[in-house]
């Protein structure tokens, strides 16, 4: 199954010569790209509902177009009821074709779909040149139908191989992602 990734060409023939100008790049190779992708969603409510896990595995398996992995608890916390070793939420890792596939589906379809969308917070980068936004809704992606999907969110986590928040802005302005003024 060979998938044409527009992004990714897009990064290759103008993302790269405008970051080498706005950043003066002496080789071509130092120019920072995008690592991978993380996708986790927290499902704390799993401790009394073992399906949720199941169904939520699922969505994110249709999204990331990858199966992915049950993160379990490190700690017992009496308050929230938790004991170490409980399956707590879900995350996958995206890499090479899956993780372009993915930013663009997230950057032309999903975050237009956002109820009153502004743009996404310039601020929520790392210090390292790593972005991460929060989705209220898994809704907002076409895989998932509304009828048979319970609302949850999902933290994305897009680590690139930028040393400052600066460079991976100017990475992710340039391939599109839609930042407020």
């Amino acid at each position: 199954m060979a998938v044409k990734v527009q992004l990714k060409d897009i990064y290759k023939d103008k993302v790269v010569p405008a970051l080498i100008e706005r950043h003066e790049y002496a080789n071509p190779m130092a120019v920072p790209g995008l690592e991978k992708i993380v996708i986790n969603m927290g499902l704390g409510e799993a401790r009394d509902d073992s399906k949720i896990i199941e169904k939520a595995s699922k969505e994110l398996s249709q999204l990331a177009l990858q199966r992915p992995v049950v993160t379990k608890a490190k700690k017992s916390v009496s308050n929230f009821k938790i004991r170490a070793g409980m399956p707590i939420g879900i995350m996958v890792t995206l890499r090479g074709d899956r993780m372009w596939i993915f930013l663009e589906k997230l950057i032309n379809i999903a975050l237009p779909r956002v109820r009153d969308f502004r743009g996404i917070n310039p601020n929520s980068f790392d210090g390292r040149g790593n972005y991460s936004l929060g989705v209220r809704e898994q809704l907002v992606f076409p895989e998932i139908s509304f009828d048979s999907s319970e609302t949850r969110g999902m933290d994305i986590t897009i680590v690139t191989s930028a040393r400052t928040d600066e460079e991976g802005r100017s990475l992710l302005e340039f391939l599109g992602m839609p930042f407020r003024k």
